[in-house]
């Protein structure tokens, strides 16, 4: 994706630093240029960030191992490392899925138990990045079901929103046992046959 935005910004240079192209009024021409050198500054600070994120990523063994879960990535890894700073402060997987806002809410009354969609009441940042790489295996999922047994047969009977956030629950339940207990990821061995 970055890729892509780098070229495009490339062809537009192209065609503001042409004069004799005509496809471009002259006032139109300024203005661009202008926004060009804006987002030439971006994509630099974007850069420079990026590799201090990186750095901070590979000296912190944690992050390195949270890495390997397919869906969090160095991002998300580096996320849930610098945002989850004891994680025996949650006492179980699924408290830590309840901290982050991944479960689903509780309507109950009158002694039926309702559940609802997810409570969305704990940290928005890391939700959103677990439920993203969720997106990111997800596709991959359907491209190779071979390879993804469970989330193919999920996807079969449920919506994928709705398995995005399982896997977002799910992931983050993984995470948390590999924060508390200091393991690493092991591919589970439905996955790997």
């Amino acid at each position: 994706m970055a890729a892509q935005g780098r070229e495009g910004l490339k062809q537009l240079l192209k065609i503001i630093a042409d004069a004799k192209d005509t496809r471009l009024p002259i006032d139109a021409r300024a203005s661009l240029i202008v926004l060009a050198a804006q987002l030439q500054a971006l994509q630099t600070m974007i850069g420079a960030v990026e590799r201090r994120l990186l750095v901070q990523h590979r000296a912190n063994e944690a992050s390195k191992r949270l890495e390997s879960v397919p869906g969090i990535g160095t991002i998300g890894a580096s996320a849930i490392t610098a945002t989850v700073t004891d994680p025996n402060a949650s006492r179980s997987g699924r408290d830590f899925a309840a901290w982050i806002g991944l479960v689903p809410r509780q309507d109950s009354t009158g002694g039926k138990q309702k559940l609802g969609p997810i409570s969305k009441q704990g940290d928005r940042y890391l939700r959103r990045i677990l439920v993203v790489g969720a997106h990111s295996v997800l596709r991959r999922a359907r491209q190779n079901p071979e390879k993804y047994p469970w989330l193919t047969q999920l996807l079969a009977r449920r919506p994928f929103k709705v398995v995005a956030i399982a896997l977002a629950n799910k992931m983050a339940r993984v995470a948390w046992a590999l924060l508390a207990r200091d393991g690493t990821y092991r591919v589970p061995a439905l996955a790997a046959a």
